[in-house]
């Protein structure tokens, strides 16, 4: 499954959750920060008005994560969950084992684990690339960022499930 660089592979519903949160953003967040900052203005000296910095600092996040949505939905390549076959591909929680050690992540884009704390590699990632499309029980050469040369095994690879 390839896309054009920079374009984020994301399940149906990650994409209807960010959609919904840019929806929200633009609509009623954009009305509140600026009712807030109105408000802050009112009260006087904008100098030593800590009220109104604190809402457009909060503005300036928030139209940041605006424009961040806004980059990422237009790009996004949506797709359904992958199958269960063993395939490392977006949307797997994938083990591995690399230089001895056990290792638990999601492939794909941050954007599905929505707040999991689970780690998770970009296909456009070294190690994502590096393994992307072998499957379960495969030894993969990796080359690290390092230049080191290290055997990446597959252990599992399972899709994500929110």
């Amino acid at each position: 499954m390839s896309a054009q660089p920079g374009a984020a592979w994301l399940t149906q519903e990650a994409y209807d959750r960010l959609s919904k949160e840019l929806e929200d953003l633009e609509g009623r967040g954009r009305t509140e920060i600026a009712e807030r900052i109105a408000a802050a203005r009112d009260e006087g000296d904008l100098k030593e008005n800590g009220g109104y910095h604190a809402a457009r600092e909060e503005q300036g996040k928030m139209e940041a994560r605006i424009a961040e949505l806004q980059r990422l939905l237009k790009n996004a390549v949506v797709g359904e969950s992958p199958k269960d076959d063993g395939v490392v591909e977006p949307g797997m929680v994938v083990s591995i084992e690399l230089a001895g050690k056990k290792r638990t992540f999601l492939l794909g884009n941050r954007e599905i684990a929505d707040g999991d704390d689970l780690e998770v590699y970009s296909t456009d990632s070294p190690l994502g690339a590096a393994i992307e499309g072998s499957k379960v029980g495969d030894t993969i050469d990796y080359t690290a960022p390092t230049g080191a040369s290290l055997a990446v095994k597959i252990l599992e690879a399972k899709p994500y499930k929110a």
